[in-house]
Order: C-alpha cells, then structure tokens, then sequence
C-alpha cells in the first residue's frame, strides 16, 4: 500500500534537460501543492525565467501531485496558456482546461487623482439625492396619514404617542436640566468678566435673556434630544427590522408609518418645545446664581428686569423652533432606521448617521430662523 503522505512531501523540482533531438526541456517532479511551495520560494523565480523562453518544452508527466494553486502559478507564468510543446497526466489536464475555460479577472487601473475626486463627488451627490427624496416620500407619507387620522379618529396610536412623550421627553429632564444650569452659569461667568471692563455689569441680563431664551435653550434642548431620543429611535427601528418584527408587521398589513413614524413625529414635535422652556428656565436660574456671585446682582433685580429686555415675541420664536426641531429630529430617526439592514453593523452605522445628520440638520435650520427673524422681537 502506498504511503500518501510520503508522496505529499515530496519537494517539488525544477530542472532543465537535453532531449536526444537537441531540444531543451524543462522537467517538473515531486509534489506541486500549496504545502510544499510555502517552503520552495525559489521554484516561481525559475518558472518565470523558463517561460519567457516560448521555444522551450515542459513535462509535467513526472509530477505526483498537483493542486489549483500550483496548476495557476504555471498558467500565470505561462502567459495564461498552454505551450506548444506540453507533456503532462490527463488528470492534470482537467486543471489547466479550468483556468481555460475561464478568465481571471484583471485588476482594475488606477485612474487619475482628478477622476477619483470627481467619482467620489459624484457618488456623495447621488448617495445625498437619494436619501433627500426618501426623506420627503416619509414626509409626504406622514401627510397622508394625518389626513386618514382626521378622518378616522379612533385610529390615533394614543398609546404609542404617550410612550415616546414620557421616553423622549420626561426622562430627558434630567440632563437637559443639568446642561443648561452648567451652560448658563458659563455663559454668565464670562459675559461678566468682558462687562466689568465697561460698568455695564445691568446688561447681563439682556445677554442672558435674549441668548437663551431665543437660541441657547431651544439649542441646547435639540441636540441633546437628538443624541439621545432620536438615536433609540433609530436602533428601536433597526432591532425591529434585524429581528424581523417589520416584515410582521407587514404580512398583518399594518402601516409602518402610521404605527412608527407618526407616533414618533407627533411625540418629538409636541414636547421639545416643553424641554427647550425647561432648559432655557434651567439656564436662567444658573446665569442667575452665576451673576449673584460675580456681579452682586440680586435674584429680585434679575427676575423684573427680565420681562422688560428680553420681547415676548422671542418665546414664541423659541417654541416654534423648538418644534421644527422636534418634526426633523423624529423624521431623519425613522429615517435612517428603515434604511437598516439585518445585520449589527448597519445598525450601528446608521445610528450614528442619524445623530450626526440630526444634529447638522438641527444647526441649519437654527441658522435658517436666525435669519429670517433677524428683526423680530428685538428690544
């Protein structure tokens, strides 16, 4: 019986021999397998040597073993096809008719630094257009939905609302109170210290209104919502799909959108207006502390002279923006969430892309009402 592992370890060799007709040939033995060519480094060099030389004959008839690996690296070296002059065993013939029969794909080229830069602009606009038109179907969608609930008002999801209000909105008082008393004792601490050059120390409390109550609360309120709900929402959505609960929903013929996003909208948008009055009222009380202590300013003289600087027109202002963010905070959520595929690295990309879009989004639109309402509601 014959000892296979003794064959397998044969060490593969490459010599040239004289024919008896004067011709030169390039013999090939022992095995030729992916094991025993780790440890011949040479034997490629001598191959690619050989073939460039197109008269020279090769036998391969002597080869005990041969695998894919090894019959590629004779068709690589060969010029990705048989030579003339080939003496090899018929089982040994079925590899190479493999790599015949078809073909190895070439290596794309690499273009210009300048084409690179244009397909990627490209690619981005394109990925960028896509989900803008996705956005404003979910949107259209959300319409739509309004409209059947004005009609059919036993069908308002009540339940799902009254969740995402008290997930979104009552256990986010916590933070959005601990950050604006932080924010609004900085920003009173340092307003202090440029007013004390000019004896204008009254006038912290023109800052400390107009900053926070129209930009600083509403602000603040939506990124941390933002980076808080509005990134849960988008994992809730991407659990739902990886665990296959929307394609159940779907089989029932029960609308995603009227069942997840429009209880989500409707939540956002009706309590970050009442979280940015809660952290702006959170940023007073601490510009108020802060200027107590620095500018000897009493709580008394800081609360009447408070209505009289700061319009009521920026309330309103602040409630309106507050709500906005919250209508495009909860729609780029559910969003990105449906755009989740099954698996946990798509989850985690786009929870990330949710917040990041969020948040970007939410500064441009705040840039966008600074704007318009340049002169509204200023003393």
């Amino acid at each position: 019986m014959t000892d296979t592992s003794t064959i397998q370890d044969t060490p593969p060799t490459v010599e040239v021999v004289e024919q008896s007709d004067g011709q030169s040939c390039v013999k090939l033995t022992g095995s030729w397998n992916l094991r025993s060519l780790v440890t011949a480094t040479e034997l490629n060099r001598k191959i690619s040597s050989h073939a460039a030389n197109k008269n020279i004959q090769w036998d391969l008839s002597s080869i005990e073993v041969l695998d894919s690996a090894s019959s590629l690296i004779l068709w690589k070296a060969w010029g990705k096809k048989l030579p003339v002059a080939l003496q090899l065993k018929p089982e040994h013939q079925r590899l190479f008719d493999r790599w015949q029969a078809q073909k190895i794909p070439e290596p794309e080229p690499v273009g210009s630094s300048s084409s690179l830069i244009i397909k990627y602009g490209y690619q981005l606009f394109a990925n960028f257009w896509g989900q803008l038109l996705q956005l404003v179907t979910l949107l259209g969608q959300l319409f739509l939905d309004i409209g059947y609930l004005l009609l059919h008002p036993g069908d308002i999801p009540w339940s799902e609302i009254s969740i995402t209000i008290y997930e979104s909105g009552v256990r986010a008082l916590g933070i959005t109170a601990l950050v604006g008393f932080l924010i609004g004792i900085v920003l009173s601490y340092l307003s202090a210290l440029q007013l004390k050059i000019f004896g204008a120390e009254i006038y912290i409390i023109d800052i400390l209104g107009l900053s926070v109550i129209r930009e600083l609360g509403p602000l603040l309120a939506a990124i941390l919502v933002a980076g808080r709900s509005g990134s849960a929402m988008t994992a809730q959505i991407g659990i739902m799909r990886v665990t296959e609960e929307l394609d159940a929903l779907s089989a029932m013929g029960i609308s995603h959108s009227l069942r997840l996003t429009l209880p989500k909208v409707m939540a956002l948008t009706i309590v970050l207006p009442l979280i940015g009055v809660w952290t702006s009222a959170l940023a007073l009380i601490g510009g108020m502390v802060s200027a107590q202590n620095t500018l000897d300013i009493s709580y008394q003289q800081f609360f009447l002279k408070l209505p009289d600087v700061v319009p009521l027109t920026n309330v309103f202002i602040g409630l309106g923006k507050s709500a906005v963010f919250g209508l495009m905070i909860a729609l780029i959520a559910c969003h990105f969430g449906f755009r989740i595929k099954p698996n946990t690295e798509s989850l985690g990309n786009e929870t990330t892309n949710s917040v990041v879009a969020a948040i970007t989004v939410v500064i441009m639109v705040d840039a966008v009402f600074a704007i318009l309402f340049m002169n509204v509601g200023m003393p």
